[in-house]
């Protein structure tokens, strides 16, 4: 066995650790520039790679990589692998590419779907799912990853299933700066009580584009303070994706607030969820690479 340095590489997120034998972290860098930014950069991703963890490389540690980074957009377009899935298939997928940092093995995506009307596709959440099955030692389940896109997964038997994306983060920043409900947005404290407002009001029945209006026509009345639109609108989108997405227990894959709003959310419509442990990504790779013998 040898140790391992896993990267988790998005749009604009740059993760990466080093690992012993054991798969415990001996090292980390979570500053570093996203794909769009390293693909402009001198030397492009090697380059970006070279100026991230350059104490790392050289060392004869195997690479490996997952996210954004193996999109069209990437460093290496990967496959998307047809549900099911899990770790084993996921190894058996690798792409592996021979750099000037050393070879480097690129994991795939995951496709929903894809003779269907609308296929589906996800780009590194599935590595964080079966990071989350491994820890947990599950083999059955039902996930959401908040995000940008959010992505809701289901576990049986030890294999992703089937998946869904719900745009919330991408349409609340959409309706919060370009939108004329932002026209009305004042900056403040957070209001808890405004964006459980708001998962009520998202889980009513009903077209979601009639009752986002009301985050303006209550501020216009003057029934929601300016302060707290934001967080009314928040809550009334991630109420309509709970409330359209969630039908039992939910574990929340994800950090920082947007994991907690879920949470509040999942909870006020009565379905029990908890918060993943932090590392996830690092958790997935690192059980990917042992299925593949990488480690």
């Amino acid at each position: 066995m040898t140790g391992l340095i896993a990267i988790d590489w998005g749009t604009s997120s740059f993760r990466a650790w080093r690992m012993d034998r054991g798969g415990e972290v001996t090292d980390s860098v979570t500053e570093g520039p996203g794909i769009l930014a390293a693909s402009a950069e001198p030397g492009g991703f090697e380059g970006a790679l070279k100026r991230a963890i350059p104490d790392w490389l050289g060392q004869g540690l195997p690479i490996i990589a997952s996210g954004m980074i193996t999109s069209r957009n990437g460093w290496v377009e990967t496959p998307y692998l047809p549900l099911p899935l899990d770790a084993e298939a996921l190894a058996g997928a690798l792409v592996t590419h021979e750099s000037a940092v050393g070879r480097i093995y690129f994991a795939c995506g995951a496709i929903c779907d894809p003779d269907g009307p609308t296929p589906d596709v996800m780009r590194g959440e599935e590595t964080e799912i079966i990071g989350q099955l491994a820890v947990d030692d599950e083999s059955e389940g039902r996930f959401v990853l908040p995000g940008t896109h959010s992505k809701w997964a289901v576990i049986e038997g030890g294999l992703l299933i089937r998946f869904r994306t719900v745009m919330t983060g991408e349409m609340f920043a959409l309706m919060r700066d370009q939108s004329i409900l932002g026209r009305l947005i004042e900056p403040g404290e957070g209001s808890a009580a405004a964006f459980l407002r708001g998962v009520e009001t998202g889980g009513q029945e009903g077209p979601l584009l009639a009752r986002v209006f009301s985050a303006r026509s209550l501020a216009l009345q003057e029934r929601l303070p300016a302060n707290e639109i934001a967080d009314y609108l928040s809550g009334l989108l991630i109420g309509d994706e709970v409330a359209g997405m969630a039908t039992g227990p939910v574990t929340i894959i994800g950090r920082g607030d947007l994991a907690e709003r879920y949470r509040i959310a999942l909870n006020a419509r009565g379905i029990a969820a908890k918060i993943a442990a932090p590392g996830m990504a690092r958790q997935g790779l690192w059980k990917i690479a042992q299925q593949a013998g990488i480690v």
